[in-house]
């Protein structure tokens, strides 16, 4: 059985190693992945591709008769991907551009949200700097600055005075600092509470849940410093209590589904609600996403004890009705390792030292993994491991309680080390704090 993955980074990794995973489908399993990184390099059974054009992709997965595609990222939902694939007659895992707009356009986001009923921040789009500027002498701060499009994790600035505001305003529709996507802007109220990440699998009537997770988005300890893509992650999100948790697919999950069917969109794929839930309760989406999150993948998919391979063609077939994902009862907990200069500019070329003993004692121990995210072949021989993102790896292992989990995953990213490397030592604490 041939299965393509697309992407490079750790969501794609650990997609990838998890699907290889499958007892269910017939053996042996290759999974190719485009166009992957160091980690899908030099593990058994993954084979990189250097094509990232849709139309050699729709080819490639023709000549190779892969039975079916999943997608990692956001740029190539957002490129047309999965609509090319479907008029080719090859399976893939995804939604088409057009619904993929839940992400794609902060501005498309919020008026299907308002249109539909289902809760999120009060918001205005703007395209001109001086209304933009006008409308927030008019609000004040703390408030939200959003690029309308996709910004690679670096279009949103949480404004806490207007002179951080006026300047976010300015770096995006007069500076042009995040290109084309920060042609127009969303600007949205503060609010106040704890993140979590509810994702769930699509076939376009049916949902299933998958289990929850929270990230760090802040750079530094205590959710401090600039946003990122996330510094980390874990599983499950104490905060979504059983009685929130019926509350969200209710009144997000599958609201959302009943709107796209209104609207004559039939999603199937992953899809990411991003909420904050505030003290009283109540719950509101601060984003959607038509994928997994990273880190959130590496955490959910390190606890998932199903069959991904047949949770996904169950998906595809449209009877997700028809089965429930299983998990392991421990916690999972990831630790972003990072390079020097992230999230503005992360320096490439650094050695990392430590992964190959790593990679040998995760295929015996199995309660962890090394996800890879920005790595690459070079050095001087060109047979090093060195960094090539952002976020470089992901550590992730398994505990029976979070601090076990916690403990695990930093005495494995102890082991590992490069030049510049960043990395919190908290994550994980809101999940301890919720235990005391």
């Amino acid at each position: 059985m041939k299965l393509l993955v697309i992407g490079a980074g750790g969501r794609e990794h650990a997609l990838a190693w998890r699907l290889l995973q499958s007892s269910r489908a017939t053996r042996p399993i290759k999974v190719f992945v485009a166009p992957g990184n160091a980690g899908t390099l030099l593990e058994e059974d993954f084979e990189n591709l250097s094509i990232t054009g849709i139309p050699e992709l729709v080819e490639f997965a023709r000549k190779e008769s892969i039975a079916f595609t999943v997608i990692g990222p956001e740029a190539p939902l957002a490129a047309g991907i999965v609509d090319a694939f479907r008029a080719a007659g090859q399976k893939i895992f995804g939604p088409t551009r057009q619904a993929a707009q839940l992400e794609t356009s902060k501005g498309f986001a919020k008026a299907f949200m308002q249109r539909h009923g289902i809760p999120t921040a009060a918001y205005a789009s703007f395209s001109s700097a001086a209304e933009a500027h006008h409308y927030l002498d008019q609000t004040g701060a703390p408030i939200v600055i959003k690029a309308d499009g996709l910004a690679a994790g670096k279009g949103v600035v949480v404004a806490t005075t207007l002179a951080e505001a006026h300047a976010a305003v300015d770096a995006m529709l007069v500076e042009n600092r995040v290109g084309d996507a920060g042609a127009r802007i969303v600007i949205e109220e503060f609010l106040e509470g704890e993140e979590a990440s509810f994702i769930v699998m699509a076939d376009g009537r049916h949902v299933l849940p998958l289990a929850t997770s929270q990230d760090h988005k802040r750079l530094k300890e205590g959710d401090q410093g600039p946003n990122t893509g996330g510094m980390g992650a874990y599983s499950p999100a104490p905060v979504i209590t059983p009685k929130l948790h019926a509350k969200i697919m209710r009144e997000v999950i599958q609201a959302t589904m009943n709107g796209l069917e209104q609207d004559g969109e039939t999603y199937t794929g992953f899809l990411y609600a991003g909420l904050m839930i505030a003290p009283d309760g109540s719950v509101k989406v601060l984003e959607f996403n038509c994928r997994m999150g990273d880190p959130e993948a590496e955490v959910i998919l390190l606890r998932l004890k199903s069959d991904l391979v047949t949770l996904m063609e169950h998906a595809m077939n449209g009877t997700l009705d028809k089965i429930e994902a299983e998990w392991d009862r421990r916690t999972a907990l990831g630790v972003i390792m990072a390079a020097q200069g992230y999230p503005d500019t992360p320096r490439k070329g650094d050695v990392i030292h430590g992964l190959p003993q790593l990679l040998a004692m995760a295929s015996s121990e199995k309660d962890f993994h090394v996800f890879h995210a920005g790595t690459a072949l070079g050095g001087e021989d060109g047979k090093e491991t060195v960094t090539a993102g952002g976020r470089v790896l992901c550590v992730t292992a398994l505990g029976d309680s979070v601090k076990i989990a916690q403990r695990r995953a930093y005495d494995i990213a102890e082991q590992i080390h490069f030049d510049g490397c960043q990395m919190r030592h908290d994550i994980g604490y809101r999940a301890i704090n919720h235990r005391k």
